[in-house]
């Protein structure tokens, strides 16, 4: 395996407190029949704690699936280096991958085997012993007990990413990186899985692009955008980009709704505005314009106005623009 990459850097002070550590990472591509390299993460510089959950949101192509297929040794960085409980990415392949546990959905997974033989074989793969009670242990933790002995072909998509989560847990990881493991579940199955999650002391590593599951899950968050991070900070704090405006969901009668629309669109107090289930929604720069807003809205025949509270994905909208 060659790289272009300087690893006599890594001589750089670290912290022991830290399991993941990023210096400068970049990561290019070569597109086929093209001079020009694509570059898919720009200097990165992270640091993640010991029993951390940290967060990672970016649109796609940002190089979120890029960052963590580098950490977890499944490729090399092209610039800068990585340390993962301590050990360079790069030269410490075999302890990096018996130490810590990638998730990427439930294509993990055998669909013509039972759950149980899916995790059996895991166990022998990595040489776990005592697997029997483990996996008795585990799959009663995540609710697979009844289903255990049916084929995975004949699973539902959360129990599919359920025993996803059980392979990984069998292998007791320090770390857990979870790249949009809860992509396409319905809420009250992804939110079990935040549940689940939550009672574990580990540190966690997740991409996702569900705004909900990272406010409830992670304790800080990072941005990523064209392969450069954008800011670095707890939900609270992301939070406050969007503090002074005041998001509206708006109802009126369906034979007005184009032309409110359409007005709305052409008001400088108003931004982000989409028609989503029916109701039109936007975002009010500034409490102050409300008077403005009033004078516009008595004109059409409003059905419901309400505020709603801010959340990560006005943030995620703000910054992905």
């Amino acid at each position: 395996m060659t790289t272009d990459n300087n690893i006599s850097k890594e001589n750089e002070s670290t912290d022991e407190n830290y399991v993941i550590e990023t210096f400068n990472l970049t990561k290019r591509y070569k597109l086929r029949g093209k001079a020009e390299r694509l570059t898919a993460l720009n200097s990165i510089n992270l640091k993640v704690n010991e029993g951390e959950i940290f967060g990672l949101l970016g649109p796609n192509g940002a190089g979120k699936t890029t960052l963590v297929s580098i950490l977890t040794s499944l490729i090399p960085p092209t610039e800068g280096f990585a340390k993962v409980l301590g050990k360079n990415v790069l030269k410490e392949q075999y302890f990096i991958k018996k130490n810590v546990g990638l998730m990427l959905g439930s294509d993990m997974i055998y669909y013509r085997l039972t759950g149980y033989r899916n995790l059996k074989f895991f166990c022998k793969i990595y040489n776990i012993n005592d697997y029997e009670k483990k996996i008795k242990d585990i799959v009663e933790l995540l609710g697979l007990t009844s289903k255990l002995n049916q084929l995975v072909e004949t699973y539902s998509s959360g129990m599919k990413v359920k025993l996803a989560l059980a392979r990984i847990l069998l292998i007791d990881p320090k770390i857990l990186f979870l790249d949009e493991p809860m992509l396409g579940l319905d809420p009250k199955t992804a939110n079990s899985i935040v549940d689940i999650l939550k009672k574990f002391n580990k540190t966690i590593f997740l991409t996702s692009h569900q705004m909900n599951i990272v406010e409830s899950l992670c304790d800080r968050i990072a941005f990523l955008r064209e392969g450069q991070i954008i800011k670095v900070d707890s939900k609270e704090n992301f939070k406050n980009i969007v503090k002074g405006e005041t998001k509206i969901q708006i109802s009126v009668s369906d034979n007005r709704k184009n032309d409110l629309v359409k007005t709305l669109s052409n008001l400088e107090f108003v931004n982000n505005l989409k028609v989503e289930n029916g109701n039109i929604l936007f975002s009010l720069v500034s409490k102050s314009n409300y008077p403005n807003l009033f004078d516009v809205l008595s004109n059409f025949p409003i059905t419901k106005f309400r505020e709603i509270e801010t959340d990560l994905e006005d943030v995620f909208i703000k910054l992905s623009s």
